[in-house]
């Protein structure tokens, strides 16, 4: 069985600013890290907008936030000086908008709330016939009748069900059920914050499972210090070794990831694709802990085009349990390997020196 804990603490950004970090560590392993991000929107903030200007070469529309300048990817049917609902989707690249969409969703432990989007769905990882008849009858007697499922919303339950007290799913439906209609109920006509987007800690116990680890040890010291963490972000801060003697080094420019991967000091001819197979299994934990997206370029150590759909079998299966959004853009020209992945962190590069220095 994997050991899983959750470590909760707290560090300080831009100053004296403290916020909340998160880390979760698997069988002695960081297999994500989370850091509040104070100076920008995070993702799931909601927010009453304004429409500015179209962009119709970008097919977008410009809008007005309390908080600044965003975009939305959607033109048909909006014109400027018209309030929506928007929902911040990611972080924006150095100098550009914050990305938002019209398609606002209610997240939590166990449910999603969607406005727009009527019926009541449960998780297709859930299999056991019993679970999900009983998640039914919550989702009829709590969600059917609330005035939120009258006006139109849906209801998802998540995979995050299964083992769950099936009182505690109820009360976060309702809760996710209640948070949505008032939000919904919003009637101003002014740029306005509606809902503050989920902490770091609140994601962290929103979405990973594990023994929850916070508060300081009875020597004093922090939960990150006291477990081990600033000893396990070292291989962020440079090449982290492979297994088989390989090496993988991970570098952010401002347009793109670029990643390395070499054999170390493996000179046999099976060298370079055992090192590519080992390095793509590591390379989500690798963008996922350092918080990395946008243009992925992998440069790959040597090997025959022949072992190129078992390669790409690899990688498929090492993003599949990834929670980022991952396009799989395929090979370059030049033989290298594009991915496509969505800006849903901030790079993380000088708080991971920071701790682990």
């Amino acid at each position: 069985m994997t050991d899983k804990r959750i470590i909760l603490d707290h560090t300080t950004r831009d100053g004296d600013t403290e916020v909340e970090m998160a880390a979760l560590i698997e069988d002695g392993r960081v297999t994500d890290l989370l850091v509040d991000t104070p100076d920008v929107p995070a993702p799931g903030t909601i927010y009453r907008a304004i429409t500015d200007r179209p962009v119709k070469g970008q097919g977008g529309m410009f809008v007005k936030t309390p908080e600044g300048s965003g975009f939305l990817r959607q033109l048909r049917g909006m014109k400027p000086g018209q309030p929506l609902l928007v929902q911040v989707t990611g972080y924006a690249e150095p100098g550009k908008a914050v990305p938002l969409t019209t398609k606002v969703l209610f997240k939590s432990r166990y449910a999603i709330v969607t406005p727009d989007a009527p019926g009541m769905n449960i998780s297709r990882a859930l299999r056991d016939d019993d679970l999900r008849d009983s998640l039914m009858e919550i989702a009829h007697e709590v969600f059917a009748e609330h005035p939120v499922a009258a006006a139109g919303a849906g209801l998802i339950l998540r995979s995050n069900c299964d083992g769950a007290d099936l009182d505690a799913v109820a009360e976060d439906v309702a809760a996710m059920a209640d948070l949505a209609a008032q939000v919904l109920a919003d009637t101003g006509s002014d740029p306005e914050l509606l809902l503050d987007g989920p902490t770091a800690h609140q994601l962290a116990l929103r979405d990973w499972d594990g023994k929850i680890v916070e508060g300081r040890s009875s020597d004093g010291l922090g939960p990150f210090e006291a477990e081990g963490v600033l000893d396990l972000l070292q291989p962020f801060l440079g090449g982290a070794d492979l297994p088989g003697g390989g090496r993988i080094y991970v570098e952010a420019t401002r347009a793109c990831v670029s990643v390395d991967v070499n054999t170390g000091g493996d000179s046999s001819p099976a060298a370079g694709f055992k090192a590519n197979l080992a390095a793509m299994r590591e390379l989500p934990r690798q963008l996922r802990v350092r918080g990395l997206g946008g243009i992925v370029y992998v440069d790959l150590a040597p090997m025959g085009k022949k072992d190129r759909r078992q390669f790409e079998s690899a990688l498929r299966a090492a993003f599949r349990a990834d929670p980022v959004e991952t396009v799989l853009a395929g090979w370059t020209p030049m033989g290298n390997y594009e991915l496509q992945r969505k800006r849903a962190r901030l790079p993380l590069a000088a708080i991971l020196a920071k701790l682990a220095g």
